[in-house]
């Protein structure tokens, strides 16, 4: 549902309508490469004209629900605006829910499985897990056979015949951060410097007690002279789309945010951010319910972390001018003897399920049985 800048509720029948039509439009649309934002403005006119006359020359409609779409696309595709999206994205959506709650089991259920834990399994002593050890180096044999040495910034080294790297494109990009000797080949440095990952943040507000009901998102609707009206310094809160209350607590609101607002805000005292999202939520909300103080809030930071360096990936206007970008980035570095020494695994390298967990996972899944199928016990 959505609510505008004066605490009135939007058009909800038509913007859900025109929602869709986001989505139809940046995902495998046929036709030339251009700006995604640019087919969805085209599709939404046709729409309304068709079905809402009434709405096609609403200058004020427009106004407010353009903006909004155009954020929808960003927090979906962690881009900065929904023209930096191709319009011929390679994405495919997965059949079924696509908002699956982790609340239940949550991410341990990976390391169950890895660790041979699940269902009361009796473990895997033999696993070695080496936490908080920083791999800077990575030294594999491109012109003879051997080893692949992995170098960490704690001065402990290891040696082992495979290496699989799961790091994100983000990392992949910040060669401070880690490096390769021999230096990738060029055709994986061009995958990594055209393959964008972008970034999408949480705003986490907890509360003592909170009566809104859960799995609901209020979208906001900026009337133009309400966004006029806001200061420069508080201009970042008009490009948070929305608040959701996630169904695995009772307690909490999400706010998102995306792109160069979603670093901004990372940068920001949290106190504040506290402070002027309340702020928004009680202008768009206060007819929705009373919503207390909140006790404490949660900040995501992915480009901040140096071991994400942003949130996930997509296919911008240049990525898509390189069909096999994602293909390059997963393929395996072998030696000398064709034999695979280091392979590569997560969301960017998968060719359709890029930006989710199960295209990382499965990723990961088949890497590892590539490398199982090359080992001859």
């Amino acid at each position: 549902m959505t609510y505008k800048s004066d605490g009135t509720r939007g058009n909800d029948v038509v913007i859900n309508e025109l929602e869709g039509l986001c989505f139809d439009d940046t995902i495998n649309l046929a036709g030339p490469n251009m700006p995604a934002g640019f087919n969805i403005t085209q599709k939404i006119q046709a729409h309304i004209k068709e079905n809402y006359p009434e709405l096609e020359n609403d200058r004020e409609f427009m106004d407010e629900v353009m903006p909004f779409l155009n954020l929808v696309v960003n927090n979906h595709e962690s881009s900065n605006d929904w023209n930096d999206v191709s319009s011929r994205s390679g994405y495919t959506e997965l059949d079924g829910p696509q908002y699956l709650s982790w609340h239940k089991q949550g991410y341990h259920s990976f390391f169950d499985i890895l660790l041979n834990k699940y269902n009361n399994g009796p473990g895997w002593p033999t696993l070695d897990v080496k936490l908080n050890t920083e791999v800077t180096l990575i030294k594999w044999p491109k012109d003879s056979t051997g080893d692949v040495e992995v170098k960490c910034l704690d001065g402990s080294e290891y040696k082992a015949d495979n290496v699989i790297v799961t790091v994100s494109v983000g990392v992949l990009k910040d060669r401070k951060t880690l490096r390769f000797q021999p230096e990738l080949p060029p055709e994986k440095i061009k995958a990594i410097n055209v393959i964008p990952i972008g970034v999408m943040n949480k705003i986490i507000l907890k509360f003592e007690k909170l009566d809104l009901p859960r799995g609901v998102f209020y979208g906001f609707l900026w009337k133009s002279e309400d966004r006029a009206r806001v200061s420069v310094e508080d201009r970042w809160t008009t490009q948070i789309f929305g608040v959701s209350t996630p169904t695995g607590t009772s307690n909490t609101i999400t706010l998102w945010t995306s792109g160069t607002i979603g670093l901004l805000v990372e940068s920001m005292p949290s106190d504040v951010v506290m402070k002027k999202s309340m702020e928004l939520i009680r202008k768009f909300m206060a007819k929705v319910a009373d919503i207390p103080e909140p006790t404490g809030i949660l900040m995501s930071k992915w480009f901040s972390n140096p071991f994400t360096r942003g949130s996930y990936s997509y296919d911008n206007t240049v990525v898509a001018d390189y069909p096999d970008a994602r293909a390059t980035l997963e393929a395996p570095l072998r030696d000398s003897a064709g034999a695979l020494k280091v392979l590569f695994a997560g969301e960017a390298t998968h060719p359709i399920y890029f930006s989710t967990v199960h295209g990382a996972s499965e990723t990961g899944l088949k890497t590892a049985e590539r490398l199982l199928s090359n080992i001859t016990l």
